[in-house]
């Protein structure tokens, strides 16, 4: 009896363990979109929102080099060691395959020994800045799922930026700022990773942390996601039930770790010390050995593969939705708008598949065009018309019997009638859309010219700087209305003779034509810095001027006489409005 106990105990622990050992320490593996199940009815299938695997993401890139003859070696030239920069009788050819360093070697897979890596030309033409771009496309939407990682055979670069696009490169948002010195390169305070919360997770800081000069132990810069992951999944990520719940309902959360492409701009190489040796230019260059970029395709949680076909990822859709992305319902299975699929509830998700459309319905229209505005209601004046418009809150299936379907692109699944004007137009336009139809872009949104209107991306954040934009709108390329002195596509760049300071502000004092009199220095080119005997917005003016005691006696002479251009500007100055520092 106790035998045949323990044996039925066993059993069940051992159908317990079948059960939950898919699902360990991490909460939903997501790997499965649908699996056959018996019920009353017989066998059917159970529907599972799933994902594709997470992989190495560099194996379908494309690297672009900006300016594109930026690669040493063309013509060849000679280039100081790593670990001595004085040593300098290294050789780079591209016209000899051992001697040459092609952008393709950041990707190799040949190991390091010895080490294979992509070099710039050196900057043999100082003062003019040494910089390059480097875009990385994958020409599909890729949702990142660990650290960006760059490895240097140069120094690591003085300053640099990572830059991210969700519109195929169309525009760019900034990730990270890195700099040996964040306030003087972007006038930012330099932060960590570790500085940052569950609140403020999607900041865009600049690190000190990577950018130690011209040193040969130090060759890593990373992007932390994973660190960023921690805040909602706790330090060893165990608790990834959080931040799934977190992506599932923050559109921001998920588009921040969503991108089209990456670039990173390398802005100023290795100097090492605080001046550039003009007498050894071929010590200063970038070289990068390595990029790991680790993340899978973004199928909206309807695919589990995703196919590198003709040098194209495209995911394999289920839950009979179709698209690169499988972003929407495949013909005849639109019976309710398309969905992503969810994560939650935990650990299956919910597939939101794509239903069979109602044969009374038909299929919806097709529009192979932006819809207008409201103008194309042909009102000359909505105020006069608006009192006595009737609206009536309809299904899709009632707005059928008034001979105009309820199309909203996806972005809305209620519409509204106005019987006089036989007009049918959305209701609680979502994914930032708003229009008759949900086909324009909320303001502080634009258009993402690569999606199609039924795309929940359709619409991309302006993200203007609140401090240089008048507004935080943009126009329908996302470019933002700056303040004066301000410039950029966000409104984040100063123009010339204007310095950041909590926006941007003219220029007090410079090292170019403002110049600090008598001795001053000019601090942050916002004020002189004054010895003790002068004053004044430049330093013209002897301070015992001020309290009337210039004689023969005190050992001040009289000030110096500057140019009538100089003495107009401090006029000038002098009677602008002061600035709060």
């Amino acid at each position: 009896m106790y035998l045949s106990r323990f044996l039925s105990i066993h059993a069940l622990w051992v159908t317990v363990s079948s059960v939950m050992q898919p699902y360990p320490l991490v909460w939903g593996h997501y790997d499965l979109c649908k699996t056959q199940i018996y019920t009353e009815e017989g066998k059917v299938w159970d529907y599972m929102a799933c994902q594709p695997e997470s992989t190495d993401m560099t194996k379908y890139l494309k690297v672009k080099l900006d300016p594109p003859d930026i690669t040493c070696g063309d013509p060849p030239e000679t280039f100081c060691a790593m670990g001595n920069p004085y040593m300098c009788n290294n050789e780079c050819d591209a016209s000899t395959p051992e001697l040459a360093h092609p952008p393709e070697l950041m990707f190799d897979f040949e190991g390091r020994h010895p080490s294979t890596f992509w070099q710039s030309a050196t900057w043999k033409e100082y003062p003019k800045p040494l910089q390059v771009n480097i875009t990385l496309s994958w020409s599909k939407t890729i949702e990142l799922t660990d650290n960006i990682v760059i490895t240097f055979e140069s120094g690591r670069p003085d300053q640099m930026i990572l830059e991210k696009s969700l519109d195929y490169g169309r525009t760019w948002q900034p990730y990270q700022y890195y700099a040996t010195d964040c306030l003087d390169a972007f006038h930012m305070d330099p932060k960590s990773v570790k500085d940052l919360s569950q609140h403020t997770v999607l900041e865009i800081i600049c690190t000190e942390e990577y950018s130690t000069g011209y040193t040969t132990n130090s060759k890593i810069i990373h992007f932390e996601i994973k660190d960023r992951f921690a805040f909602f999944a706790g330090p060893r990520l165990r608790n990834m039930a959080s931040l799934y719940g977190q992506l599932d309902t923050t559109k921001k959360l998920r588009d921040f770790f969503t991108v089209t492409d990456l670039r990173i701009r390398l802005l100023r190489p290795a100097v090492g010390e605080i001046f550039v040796d003009e007498l050894h230019l071929a010590r200063y260059f970038y070289a990068i050995s390595d990029i790991k970029v680790r993340g899978r395709c973004k199928c909206n949680l309807h695919a589990t593969v995703c196919v590198y076909d003709n040098s194209k990822l495209t995911c394999e859709c289920e839950h009979n939705t179709t698209g690169p992305d499988c972003g929407k319902c495949k013909k005849n299975y639109q019976g309710r708008p398309w969905s992503p699929g969810s994560y939650l509830p935990i650990p299956k998700g919910t597939a939101n598949t794509c239903i069979p459309s109602i044969s009374s319905i038909g299929n919806p229209p097709k529009f192979n065009r932006i819809w207008p505005n409201i103008s194309s209601l042909e009102v000359s004046n909505p105020k006069q018309v608006a009192p006595k418009l009737a609206l009536s809150t309809v299904s899709s299936v009632q707005v059928a019997n008034h001979k105009r379907d309820c199309e909203c692109f996806g972005h809305s699944n209620r519409c509204s009638y106005i019987d006089l004007l036989n007009t049918v137009i959305c209701v609680s336009c979502k994914h930032n859309t708003r229009g008759q139809h949900c086909e324009l872009c909320r303001l502080g949104y634009f258009r993402n010219a690569s999606a199609q209107l039924d795309d929940e991306n359709v619409c991309i954040e302006c993200y203007c700087n609140p401090l240089g934009s008048i507004h935080d709108r943009c126009n329908g390329s996302g470019f933002c209305e700056c303040k004066t002195g301000t410039t950029g596509p966000k409104c984040d760049e100063c123009l010339p003779g204007n310095s950041w300071h909590y926006g941007c502000q003219p220029n007090v004092c410079d090292n170019e034509l403002l110049h600090c009199q008598n001795g001053g220095t000019c601090h942050n080119n916002v004020r002189c810095l004054c010895p003790a005997a002068y004053t004044g917005i430049l330093c013209e003016k002897l301070r015992c001027e001020e309290a009337g005691s210039c004689g023969s006696d005190s050992g001040q002479g009289a000030p110096p006489h500057g140019s009538p251009a100089l003495l107009l500007l401090t006029t000038l100055l002098g009677t602008a409005s002061p600035l709060v520092f």
